[in-house]
């Protein structure tokens, strides 16, 4: 993790990263030109308690293809914070790094299919609560975003897209939904293309 001497803003993108995927690098990007962030850190899972272990790469070999992936773009900064704090769960996460760098100003980075799942994580009310969080379109997801019970259980703290460049600094609770130009890659699906040798 790079030392941050003055505050910045920054967006944080958690997930399993099994593998790293040019989907991840999209969403990062779509996040600094919408958000005007100054950086977006990927923090790469130890292990997702919601996904199972079979199948799970190994955390080096995740961190290292996540740091190739990124590395077209020197805003993006692939995070081992997970692995060092002994972190699980995203809410413990996030508490940690607002100890660790209380001058910076961050903002939760997902994809419309995690905001479906987000009522199966630990304390997600509390996540709502902690940080601002910007939400953005996936193919096939976005309805049922919207219409899912995390959505409905803080709607009255969604705010207008034309307001996402000011996201960042708002009080928590407080939510974006993004409708950008999709991106249907998945690391899924790639799995699932390198379990079959690769053909489509």
């Amino acid at each position: 993790m790079p030392p941050v001497t003055t505050p910045q803003r920054i967006g944080l993108l958690g997930g399993s990263f099994n593998p790293a995927h040019e989907g991840h690098l999209h969403i990062s990007t779509l996040a600094l030109e919408r958000l005007k962030l100054d950086q977006v850190w990927w923090l790469v899972s130890p292990q997702n308690p919601l996904k199972p272990v079979a199948g799970m790469a190994s955390f080096a070999d995740r961190f290292k293809r996540a740091r190739k992936i990124a590395a077209v773009d020197q805003r993006i900064v692939v995070s081992d914070f997970e692995e060092k704090a002994s972190s699980r769960y995203t809410v413990d996460t996030i508490a940690a790094l607002k100890a660790q760098f209380p001058g910076v100003s961050f903002v939760w980075v997902m994809g419309a299919d995690l905001l479906v799942q987000m009522p199966h994580w630990k304390r997600w009310r509390q996540l709502f609560r902690t940080l601002p969080i910007a939400i953005f379109a996936r193919p096939a997801y976005s309805s049922r975003a919207l219409t899912g019970r995390a959505a409905r259980r803080f709607k009255g703290s969604r705010i207008a897209r034309f307001r996402a460049r000011s996201l960042v600094d708002m009080k928590a609770p407080a939510w974006a939904f993004l409708r950008t130009r999709l991106n249907a890659q998945s690391a899924t699906r790639i799995r699932a293309k390198a379990g079959r040798g690769g053909k489509d």
